[in-house]
């Protein structure tokens, strides 16, 4: 090959991954509040320790967690959500998605990692999205630099 291909097979090559990276980011900054709206009137969710049904409290701030039961992190998160969604009802509502029982839940947040934790706020706006474990106390430091004061109910 001579020089002048070599350089056009680089640029071609410099191009393609310039374009993706700019759809991947274009993507990035898309909007879920029409989907958050949507579901911020009712929702039914599997709790993190099993499969039963809780129905979620509308106009609340939300805490979504997206992952799955048997991801390890996920796992570790669940005794934190849990804990979370009794010391905080009736102030936010917390909630666990299995992304691997319900994939379509996965496209429709846009999450390519589990965990992932979105907050919304009252009106399903979101507010601040984390990827990967999130200790309580990053959790409450987040909603109180969110300007959601947190106080147990017991």
């Amino acid at each position: 090959m001579n020089k002048a291909i070599k350089i056009v097979i680089v640029i071609a090559l410099v191009l393609v991954v310039g374009v993706v990276f700019a759809l991947k980011q274009k993507d990035k900054g898309q909007s879920l509040e029409p989907a958050a709206v949507a579901n911020s009137e009712k929702i039914t969710e599997s709790s993190p320790g099993g499969s039963k049904n809780a129905e979620v409290t509308a106009n609340l701030p939300r805490l979504v967690d997206l992952g799955a039961d048997k991801c390890i992190p996920c796992k570790m998160m669940a005794p934190i959500l849990e804990e979370m969604k009794k010391d905080y009802a009736g102030i936010i509502n917390v909630e666990f998605i299995d992304v691997w029982k319900n994939p379509e839940k996965a496209k429709e947040y846009r999450i390519s990692i589990i965990p992932t934790q979105i907050f919304f706020d009252a009106s399903g706006k979101e507010l601040f999205r984390h990827e990967g474990f999130f200790s309580k106390e990053d959790i409450l430091a987040k909603w109180k630099e969110l300007g959601v004061e947190l106080v147990k109910t017991k």
